[in-house]
């Protein structure tokens, strides 16, 4: 008899020790698909979208496809590209992208009517080509992005070679619309700027002799900066109406002649220079190396341009035409049109 319970007593604790492994592993479970669930999901959602706007005009559309091959190349970010266009030339872009190697890219194409800037742009004959509507994309960013907090804008006549996150990055100091660089943040540029009569100040680019300007209380010496590379807070250039205030200064111009004639002829990029004095960050130097389509005859060192993140050629003389410099690095990133359309010039074509 008392053999008969001592072996029910070790039949029972038998089934207890069962049952609790049993209640252990089907309890942990949930638990440990919970937890491989989070790690599966978190890349997802920390993986916010960058959006990144850049314009496609007619007869310079190899620029954009350029600039959008380099930051596909170079990042494994989830970049969002809207591709800003005349109602005309949104039909081309988009073919090319959807028939070569950039068809796994996200883009969405956004049409620009140019009637906004109706009586806001002063005809000067000096240098037609800046007074296309697509430069003035960036005045209007809010209107063309509805849902992101954060937009970069690039012009099209750049290349990235780095990373566009570390772009996305660059913190944007409190009551900051925007991020842009200055045309004094590097020494290896100073020469370039010196020897080809380039303008790095506010001098450059606004008429002094104008009441309007003087009465800015700004210093003509001030340094000045390039708009082709903007990291932006849309709230903040909501807040503050940005647009507004650019769409002011440019009336103002057309009545006045405050800015478009003189040496650094930026219509784009005079008004800007006006309502960001004071009031935007930085970005970093090496993520906007400018000026490489200054001057014909004007080189960086080689290894000054490997280092670079961003190349910006501004200027008249684009990688695209002859004569230009530093082709070599542009056309990396070229994927030729497939509907022939757009051709490089090259001294031997």
């Amino acid at each position: 008899l008392l053999s008969v319970s001592v072996n029910q007593i070790l039949l029972l604790l038998l089934v207890l020790t069962v049952c609790a492994i049993l209640y252990n592993k089907v309890h942990q479970v949930p638990s440990a698909l919970k937890s491989e669930t989070v790690d599966l999901e978190s890349p997802e959602e920390m993986e916010e979208e960058i959006p990144v706007v850049i314009c496609a005009a007619a007869g310079r559309m190899g620029a954009a496809v350029a600039a959008i091959s380099s930051i596909y190349s170079n990042t494994e970010a989830n970049v969002l590209f809207y591709i800003v266009g005349l109602k005309t030339s949104l039909p081309h872009i988009r073919k090319w992208i959807e028939n070569s190697k950039l068809k796994e890219i996200k883009f969405k194409v956004v049409e620009f009517n140019p009637m906004v800037l109706k009586g806001k742009i002063r005809q000067d004959a000096s240098r037609p080509e800046l007074l296309q509507p697509l430069n003035f994309v960036r005045f209007y960013l809010p209107l063309l992005i509805q849902k992101h907090e954060k937009v970069i804008y690039l012009d099209d006549d750049i290349i990235v070679q780095g990373d566009i996150q570390e772009l996305y990055d660059t913190k944007l100091a409190p009551g900051h619309a925007a991020a842009f660089s200055d045309d004094c943040d590097l020494p290896s540029t100073h020469e370039m700027v010196r020897s080809v009569g380039m303008q790095n100040t506010y001098m450059g680019f606004l008429d002094y002799r104008k009441q309007a300007i003087r009465d800015l209380g700004i210093s003509p010496s001030t340094c000045s900066f390039n708009p082709g590379v903007i990291v932006a807070n849309m709230t903040e250039w909501k807040h503050q109406r940005i647009t507004k205030q650019l769409e002011k200064w440019m009336q103002r111009n057309v009545e006045e002649n405050l800015y478009s004639s003189t040496l650094g002829g930026g219509v784009a990029t005079s008004p800007m220079l006006i309502v960001f004095h004071g009031k935007y960050s930085a970005i970093n130097p090496m993520w906007h190396i400018r000026h490489l389509g200054w001057s014909p005859d004007t080189r960086y060192s080689e290894h000054f341009l490997q280092e670079a993140k961003l190349l910006h050629w501004n200027g008249r003389y684009k990688p695209w035409d002859y004569p230009s410099v530093h082709t070599d690095l542009w056309e990396n990133w070229f994927i030729p049109d497939p509907s022939g359309k757009f051709k490089l010039t090259r001294p031997d074509s």
